[in-house]
């Protein structure tokens, strides 16, 4: 397939940038958000029946990737659990979890994100930046603070998000070859070669993209659930009294009787709802509706079909065992009949890749919304499909998690190993989402505390329960899942902080344009043919300007101060994308917004300009980067090692020509130095 690569950028200013920033503050923001309390979702809406039933394929094939390969380990870990804890494995045990895993499944996925946290939307698009870009219309002006604690906890969310791209392909992939053992206990040694062969196939292909194969996902997961679900039921139909497991007063039994230990099983237990989190971040793709219908025709019943079949095969086995549970015995496994396991074994690894490429596409698009929010430095991007905006590769990004990834399987062995390390990053997730969400519906919404207040608390109390259960395994691999967290923490917090001095140190060296033209009229500088775009983020004079006219001693005829405002929105409409005005003696000022969904792309922003006005000749048309170099020894009210970090962000970001597509050909940077 082929592909074109183009960068993108963060278009309010950075010191590898050539836009120069005139306020102190970290974003500038259009004002414009929406919600789907407000505006309906476009997708999904006055589609013919065979249309929802496409889009509901495509989301079961994406959206539902990582908690559908919950059931490979989720019970099996919390049996494991029990065992490891000297416990004995009852019917009390086995009625009590199930009970516990089918209201989980109900409150965490069905009632707080399918019923509550999607209410969240920006024009349809979902995700923790985008319910970010909510709360800034909500606060009042001088909330200040409050919006840099919620930026804060967006930016830890992202972080805990990028850990959780790096482990759920380990754990899924991992747990699916360990069905080779089950097979054939000769294949032991092949589990983990094979598991870091695919891991590495996976993301060798990440740079062709998945607009031709993306195709199968949905049909391929579509076989994966419907497999679950007959498997589930088959072993269910053995011991039908399982399904009387649903009463929660199974769960309140166990609880009663061993409530230290439920509480740690908690940890446990929450492997079957990571990748909810997923309904909310992929909803932009699809629509609500879709991944409404996906999950309670098909996703929902075929996991508590599995759960509950799962379980039933476990009382079986106690039984055959006397009471015990064999150290080897998978639960998921143990309801394939033994012919169909290596089919069974190839099938799950086919979903389990399915998952972990729908995690990765989604820690690109994160990536990406970081970037656009000036959260991270300037990425190579590049778009892998001429028709879907959404197919993107960032290459440096890719690298670094096969190496998280490689390196989280050779240190976490097992699935079981690797278990300890993964609930830690998506309950946290799930925490810090709850968080946002109250002060989205409270300051933006209006909601009335009485009716906000109970909802929130009941919220907190689950996260809070699964996020105190699965602290507890920070000594035993949870480290692993923070550390990866707080590192890129550091990194999108340093670029903010940066990011935020360097601006003010380039404002304090600009003039007004108004200023700087009557300085030209008074010393009759000439002017030549042809068209000057430089970016700024005011009516100051650019610094490349500036020290262009100071070299070259001429101006262009034609000047043009580019601006790029970052819009709330994921993606601005073409009729208020620009705004062109005119000012003395050649000089227009163009407003481009650009969505955080969007990539920006200045000649074509130019192109729309003429609709208003505005006419240039590309050909005609000359562009003025200007490279800034980073000097960690200035006296900024910084830690030297952030300083030290953001000179090296800075100086391995990517190039104006790239992330703004510009005509290589076109364009002359220049350089400078500030220090920090």
């Amino acid at each position: 397939m082929g592909r074109a690569s183009r960068g993108e950028a963060n278009p309010r200013g950075n010191s590898a940038l050539f836009a120069e920033r005139s306020t102190g503050h970290t974003s500038i923001r259009a004002r414009d958000t929406l919600t789907s309390s407000t505006v309906s979702h476009s997708r999904g809406q006055h589609l013919s029946p065979k249309a929802y039933a496409a889009l509901a394929i495509g989301a079961i094939g994406v959206v539902f990737g990582d908690i559908g390969t919950s059931p490979l380990y989720a019970l099996k870990e919390s049996f494991a659990h029990l065992k490891a804890q000297g416990q004995i494995v009852d019917e009390l045990y086995v009625r009590g979890i199930l009970s516990i895993v089918f209201w989980l499944l109900i409150f965490v996925v069905n009632v707080k994100y399918i019923f509550m946290i999607t209410r969240a939307s920006n024009r349809g698009e979902g995700g923790i930046f985008a319910l970010l870009s909510l709360i800034p219309r909500g606060l009042s002006a001088r909330a200040v603070r409050g919006r840099f604690i919620m930026t804060m906890l967006a930016i830890a969310g992202a972080g805990l998000l990028f850990g959780d791209g790096i482990i759920t392909p380990s754990i899924s992939v991992l747990s699916a070859m360990e069905g080779l053992e089950v097979a054939n206990p000769v294949l032991k040694p092949f589990i983990l070669p094979t598991t870091l062969v695919i891991l590495i196939g996976l993301f060798y292909f990440q740079q062709f993209g998945t607009a031709k194969i993306g195709v199968v996902f949905g049909p391929v997961m579509v076989v994966w659930f419907s497999v679950l679900g007959i498997l589930g039921l088959l072993g269910t139909l053995e011991r039908p009294e399982v399904i009387w497991s649903v009463n929660p007063m199974y769960a309140w039994a166990l609880i009663s009787a061993h409530p230290v230990e439920t509480f740690l099983l908690l940890g446990s237990i929450v492997l079957c709802v990571t990748g909810a989190e997923a309904l909310y971040a992929d909803m932009g793709h699809f629509g609500i509706r879709p991944i409404r219908i996906g999950w309670y025709l098909l996703v929902g019943p075929a996991l508590t079909l599995q759960y509950f079949g799962q379980g039933a095969v476990l009382l079986q086995h106690l039984e055959s065992n006397q009471g015990a549970m064999a150290s080897d015995f998978y639960p998921f496994y143990a309801l394939v009949p033994q012919p169909l396991i290596i089919p069974m074994v190839i099938l799950a690894a086919m979903a389990t890749v399915i998952a972990s490429q729908a995690m990765i596409s989604g820690v690109f698009s994160i990536a990406r919304q970081a970037i656009r929010l000036n959260m991270l430095p300037r990425l190579e991007i590049v778009h892998t499909s001429g028709e879907q905006e959404g197919q993107i590769y960032i290459p440096s990004l890719n690298g670094l998690m096969l190496v998280g990834c490689l390196f989280t399987v050779l240190l976490f062995p097992s699935s079981t190993k690797l278990a300890s390390a993964y609930g830690i990053a998506v309950t946290l997730d799930m925490l810090i989402t709850t968080i946002l969400f109250a002060v989205v519906a409270r300051r933006f919404w209006r909601w009335k505390r009485r009716w906000l207040g109970p909802i929130i608390v009941v919220f907190l109390v689950v996260d809070v329960l699964l996020v105190g259960a699965n602290i507890i395994k920070f000594p035993t691999g949870g480290w692993f899942a923070i550390a990866i967290a707080l590192l890129a923490f550091l990194v999108m917090s340093t670029w903010v902080q940066g990011s935020y001095i360097i601006g003010r140190k380039l404002a304090e060296g600009t003039q007004s344009i108004h200023d700087f033209l009557g300085a030209l009229w008074t010393d009759a500088i000439p002017r030549v043919p042809g068209t000057a775009v430089y970016l700024t983020t005011n009516y100051n004079t650019p610094l490349a300007l500036k020290h262009f006219v100071e070299h070259a001693h001429v101006l262009h005829e034609q000047v043009v101060l580019m601006t790029i405002v970052s819009s709330n929105l994921p993606v601005v409409p073409a009729a208020r994308q620009i705004r062109v005005e005119w000012l003395p003696d050649g000089v227009w000022k163009i407003t481009a917004l650009c969505g955080f969904m969007e990539s920006p792309n200045i000649p074509r922003f130019l192109e729309r300009a003429k609709a208003q006005g505005f006419q240039f000749d590309p050909n005609q048309t000359t562009y003025f980067a200007r490279r800034t170099s980073v000097v960690p020894t200035g006296t900024a009210k910084m830690a030297g090692w952030r300083k030290r970090l953001f000179s090296a962000l800075s100086r391995n970001s990517v190039d104006a020509t790239r992330s703004f597509n510009l005509p290589p050909d076109r364009v002359v940077d220049f350089g400078a130095q500030v220090e920090l």
